[in-house]
């Protein structure tokens, strides 16, 4: 009886442990909305892009403006943001490039916290799906909306994924 007690009370001590781990779930967004969110950071510096920073926070929900700092933003992952290896390991799952759809991300999870990088996939540029529109937050130019070329030739580091909480 004993050794079983023992083992019980070593068994709730490791789940409790194992628990307390894991990363905190992040709310459900529909892809809409997450595109909304998105783009409010192109003009909510006085009309102008949010300015890029690792170490600065933006607005009253607290974000930080970088890279990942602005897609947990735009995907409502709990501010200040988790980080770009995290959202790619943790937050998403796999995607074949050709089935990107708008609200998925691309990511570079290696490297440094100044080389790793992910954008949020819009659409399509071209109906040969060969570029595609994203949103990003970047050095010097902050928030902005351009077409990419990340993760489509599948030899360049990025790579497509799907956030586990976003829907539709």
């Amino acid at each position: 009886m004993r050794v079983l007690a023992m083992a019980a009370t070593v068994l709730v001590a490791m789940s409790t442990t194992l628990v307390s781990a894991l990363p905190a779930q992040a709310a459900t967004i529909s892809r809409a909305d997450m595109i909304a969110r998105a783009k409010t950071w192109l003009t909510a510096n006085n009309g102008g892009p949010v300015p890029y920073s690792q170490t600065s926070y933006w607005g009253a929900e607290g974000y930080r403006q970088d890279c990942s700092g602005y897609v947990s933003m735009a995907a409502k992952i709990g501010a200040p943001g988790q980080r770009t290896v995290e959202l790619y390991d943790t937050y998403s799952t796999a995607v074949a490039a050709k089935d990107m759809r708008w609200g998925d991300i691309v990511v570079d999870p290696v490297g440094t916290g100044t080389t790793r990088h992910v954008v949020i996939f819009e659409k399509w540029a071209d109906p040969y799906k060969s570029a595609y529109w994203a949103y990003e937050q970047r050095d010097v130019y902050g928030t902005t909306y351009r077409v990419l070329k990340y993760g489509l030739s599948g030899t360049d580091g990025y790579y497509p994924r799907k956030l586990n909480n976003v829907t539709g």
